[in-house]
Order: structure tokens, then sequence, then C-alpha cells
């Protein structure tokens, strides 16, 4: 599975901006996250569709973000492992 590309990052812009305005998520590279200067959040693109990576209790898991559902569950474990975090 490969890291996701302009036209994937494209279809997730709106997901994208929502990441952006999360306080402590710093975007090194366009779709990939960081939180203290580690590695948090990336996507992923293949036949099955987007994916993201999220860093969660220093494990990666990995989440379908193909609609507005999986979107959502996404930035809801965002919040929580940042509130985790903080």
């Amino acid at each position: 599975m490969k890291h996701a590309g302009a036209n994937a990052l494209a279809a997730l812009t709106e997901l994208l901006e929502r990441l952006r305005s999360r306080a402590g998520l710093v975007e090194r590279r366009p779709g990939i996250f960081y939180v203290k200067g580690k590695a948090f959040l990336h996507f992923h693109e293949d036949p099955a569709g987007l994916f993201a990576d999220l860093r969660e209790n220093g494990d990666w898991r990995r989440l379908p973000v193909n609609d507005m559902a999986g979107r959502a569950v996404l930035l809801t474990l965002v919040d929580q492992t940042l509130q985790k975090r903080a």
C-alpha cells in the first residue's frame, strides 16, 4: 500500500482542512501529520480505497476514509488521542 499521492489527497481536501485546524498537529508534508515531533497520522491509497494510519498508544491503526462516516470516525479518534496527549 503506497502513501497517498496528490490525486488521493485532493479527494481528502475537506478532511485535511479539518485536521489542519487541530491544535497540536503539524503537517510537515501534505497529508503527513506529526505531534510533538513524532509521526502521528498519514494516508495510503490502494485498490480498496483510501486509508489513514493513526498512531494510538504507540501502535498504528489503519482506518478507511472512503466516505463521510469513515472520516468522522477518524476525526473523533484524532481528537480523543490528542486529548490524551495533552
